[in-house]
């Protein structure tokens, strides 16, 4: 395939905050800011040297949880679990810890496509419950994926609720969102990666598409699966091997299992 001429990188929009909503927080903080909660989200952030930090609440209990310390100046304002509650999501497991940052600079495809071939790219098509992108983000770090690949619409915004389900992740896997997720595509398959789309009407199992060198990992959306248009847009179409008692399995499940799929094939 042939690179269209305009066919410049496409920036990321890594989940551009809007305002706070009265009340409970929705896990986007301030114009421009978003908030993380939960130890393991907000440890991490702390710990990325590419997050702009703006504030944290805390317990006492909560700080002491943390791997590390804090330099000595960094804005901490300590309350109680009742008054962290109010800055969060409904019944979100804060643990003792909000923190208020700037959200991660934008990412290009270019960028994660030069890298080390054998890490799986994870391509999702209008995947948009945070949770499962979350969930899937973890997934992707546990089995050394090089990036996830979203399209600029239809897909959730940073957040306090994926960070959280991240588990950390969010700050140590790319995350890239594209205009065009089809003209994606082609740039992925020119850097030569072979598109693999999850499908449980695949003529094949995952096992048996998997060729041996990189690969690209499609997943569609919750209950609605791929688009015709990227489905066409894939070297393959394979399913897994579930039994018939059960109809599909959840996509950040079905992510997780096809991600240790091809860590492990032979």
């Amino acid at each position: 395939m042939s690179r269209h001429p305009d066919n410049k990188p496409s920036r990321a929009l890594r989940g551009r905050a809007g305002r706070m909503q009265d009340g409970r927080g929705s896990g986007r903080g301030s114009a421009g800011t978003v908030r993380l909660w939960g130890r393991h989200a907000v440890e991490a952030a702390l710990k990325n040297p590419e997050r702009n930090h703006r504030k944290l609440w805390a317990t006492r209990e909560g700080i002491a949880s943390l791997d590390g310390e804090l330099p000595a100046d960094f804005p901490i304002e300590y309350a109680q679990p009742a008054d962290l509650a109010r800055l969060v999501a409904r019944d979100a497991p804060h643990q003792g810890l909000v923190l208020e940052c700037a959200p991660l600079e934008d990412m290009f495809l270019e960028d994660v496509l030069t890298g080390d071939p054998a890490r799986p790219l994870v391509i999702l098509d209008q995947v948009t419950d945070p949770h499962n992108v979350g969930a899937i983000m973890r997934s992707a770090a546990a089995f050394n994926a090089c990036a996830i690949l979203t399209q600029d619409r239809h897909a959730p915004p940073e957040s306090g609720t994926l960070a959280k389900s991240a588990s950390g992740a969010l700050e140590v896997v790319p995350w890239v969102r594209v205009v065009n997720l089809a003209r994606a595509l082609d740039e992925v398959a020119e850097a030569g990666y072979w598109r693999i789309g999850l499908d449980g009407d695949g003529p094949a199992t995952l096992g048996e598409a998997l060729p041996a060198g990189p690969i690209a990992l499609v997943l569609g959306a919750e209950g609605e699966g791929m688009r015709h248009n990227v489905m066409q847009h894939c070297d393959a179409l394979a399913r897994l091997p579930i039994s018939s008692a059960i109809e599909s399995l959840n996509v950040s499940n079905a992510a997780a299992i096809a991600l240790y799929a091809i860590a492990t094939r032979g």
